[in-house]
């Protein structure tokens, strides 16, 4: 079942954007930190529209988090965790389930000492099995444990968000 269009998309991730932003006023340089690809790829759009309304400098990070399996792989950050010393950083995913990928992303981001750390997702569940509290939200769903979120971003002639 289809749950977000590509233009609803655009529009949440609009308005994510700015939300950031005005949390974020006067900040010299915000990191989007992606996790994965679909983090990643979610981060990208939200750092698109953030510069079309910003002189803020938007800033890219992929966190490496194996989903499956969080401790059979160390946990990634194609930085030095120094760089991002009295940074803001927002961790982006497409979709927070139990909240387990998003509080192992975290990682990485203990080595430092960060000004900020927020997180920011497409898609909100609402069952989780971590502490972990998204900031900003494009969508909230309750659904079962048994269903899916299928999140299309990269790689297809429409985004698309399906409830499976």
């Amino acid at each position: 079942m289809l749950i977000l269009d590509q233009e609803q998309i655009k529009q949440k991730t609009k308005r994510l954007a700015i939300e950031i932003l005005e949390h974020n006023y006067g900040e010299p340089v915000i990191f989007l930190a992606g996790i994965n690809n679909n983090g990643l790829n979610f981060a990208k759009s939200l750092g698109l529209y953030a510069k079309r309304n910003t002189d803020i400098d938007i800033q890219y990070l992929n966190i490496k988090v194996n989903a499956a399996n969080p401790l059979a792989d160390k946990v990634d950050i194609n930085i030095e965790e120094d760089a991002l010393k009295d940074k803001v950083v927002i961790l982006v995913d497409d979709v927070a389930n139990t909240g387990r990928t998003l509080f192992y992303g975290f990682k990485p981001l203990l080595e430092t000492l960060a000004k900020k750390v927020e997180i920011a997702v497409l898609v909100d569940r609402k069952h989780k099995n971590f502490p972990i509290s998204p900031k900003y939200v494009g969508l909230t769903l309750a659904t079962t444990m048994g269903e899916n979120i299928i999140v299309k971003l990269k790689g297809v002639d429409e985004k698309s968000v399906h409830l499976e």
